[in-house]
């Protein structure tokens, strides 16, 4: 349960530096930025491997770029959800989705496999 607490958490402060960041990208309200995150999350892991498998032939064409708008498309779908969140465009989408990734990407090398905090120490 903390594993996934912290993983929402990372996805909000994703969802919330693509908004200050990425003009075209409107979330209000800290809580509609949980909700927003918790519905990223959900279509990722259930929608999100489907659409992979269908677009492979497109996904191995383009060595792989095409997850990047797989991942905006998923960001339209939950701005679709929401009322609080929206997406003026679908670069912005693109756009948002890199610096989700990016933020998220980031905040894993912090985060272990089990979803707690995890800091390296060395000692000489």
């Amino acid at each position: 349960m903390p594993g996934f607490l912290i993983r929402l958490f990372v996805t909000a402060l994703a969802l919330g530096i693509a908004s200050a960041i990425v003009p075209g990208i409107h979330i209000t309200g800290f809580w509609n930025l949980l909700g927003a995150a918790f519905l990223l999350g959900l279509a990722n892991a259930v929608i999100r491997p489907i659409l992979v498998i269908l677009t492979l032939p497109i996904t191995l064409l383009t060595l792989g770029l095409f997850l990047w708008v797989i991942n905006a498309a998923m960001l339209a779908l939950v701005a679709a959800m929401m009322d609080s969140f929206t997406i003026d465009g679908f670069f912005s989408a693109l756009l948002a989705s890199l610096v989700v990734s990016l933020v998220s990407w980031m905040a894993s090398w912090y985060v272990g496999p089990a979803g707690q905090i995890e800091i390296l120490s060395v000692r000489r």
